[in-house]
């Protein structure tokens, strides 16, 4: 891997965007460039005004007023970028990261965001943005479609990020998920960490031909894994596994179903990233 884009915001999550970005920049020895965008807002939009049932000369009066409100929490948000980009590039020296590049940016998060990854080989983020609700199980809407429509290995930050020490592999034997394990026995991201594969399913034929797919592919490495299938619901399996290796990392293929089906029955993707408070790697 290259370069690594790193993306950020005002809000919590920028400190662990940072955090794991170093980590995976020093294990790569990769560049990084720190992303900020601004996206234009109304304030009147953001006021949720009501002029429209106000008489016209005193419409006109707080349109205007409005008008410069607005411009003045533009020059404020270029400001706040500037000085959250500076944060973040000395973060990210601090950490060991030498090579750091900023890049700040007006217009559409998504749009910005898929445009400046074409040159990078690793996406960071973290788990929800400084638009999203900070309820338990959220996922912000911007996040989701960065996930859907990047074609980029995205790394998911928590909103702290701990000590990784072990590399858990949400195995299915899609497309995706034998990228995940490519990248997993081969990629120095992971070298020293302690591996493990999980299929969520019946302890079948099928299943044990494809573990043994995965410790065949780890093992000709020189590497080892631990490998275990467990039956029962995969976003909820995998977020116990999870959550039972305190200092791990997981590592899943992305939304390996069509749209459509995942508009009526859901996706574990989703739902693992909404469960799961550990760092997430995805490949597409």
């Amino acid at each position: 891997m290259s370069k690594i884009l790193a993306c950020i915001d005002t809000s919590p999550y920028a400190n662990s965007v940072c955090d794991l970005t170093a980590w995976a920049a020093t294990r790569l020895s990769s560049p990084v460039e720190v992303l900020h965008v601004i996206q234009r807002k109304s304030a009147v939009q953001e006021r949720r005004d009501h002029t429209g049932a106000i008489g016209l000369g005193v419409k006109s009066g707080l349109l205007e007023e409005l008008t410069r409100l607005e411009e003045a929490q533009g020059k404020l948000a270029i400001e706040t970028g500037r000085s959250l980009l500076e944060t973040a590039a000395e973060q990210l020296r601090a950490a060991g990261v030498q090579d750091v590049a900023v890049t700040h940016r007006h217009g559409g998060i998504v749009e910005t965001i898929l445009e400046r990854e074409e040159d990078c080989d690793l996406l960071v983020m973290g788990n929800r943005g400084a638009s999203a609700e900070f309820a338990i199980a959220h996922l912000g809407s911007k996040i989701e479609r960065v996930l859907r429509a990047s074609k980029k290995p995205i790394l998911i930050a928590p909103l702290e990020v701990g000590d990784i020490n072990k590399v858990v592999l949400a195995y299915d034997g899609g497309t995706s998920a034998k990228r995940a394990l490519d990248l997993l026995a081969s990629s120095p991201l992971y070298e020293k960490l302690d591996l493990h594969a999980v299929i969520v399913g019946k302890d079948n034929e099928v299943n044990r031909n494809m573990l043994g797919d995965v410790r065949k592919c780890v093992t000709e490495t020189g590497r080892s894994v631990t490998v275990n299938i467990i039956s029962g619901v995969p976003e909820a399996i995998i977020a116990e596994y999870i959550e039972a290796h305190t200092d791990s990392m997981l590592v899943m293929g992305a939304y390996g179903h069509s749209p459509l089906r995942n508009l009526i029955v859901g996706s574990t993707t989703t739902a693992v990233i909404r469960t799961v408070s550990k760092p997430i790697l995805l490949i597409r």
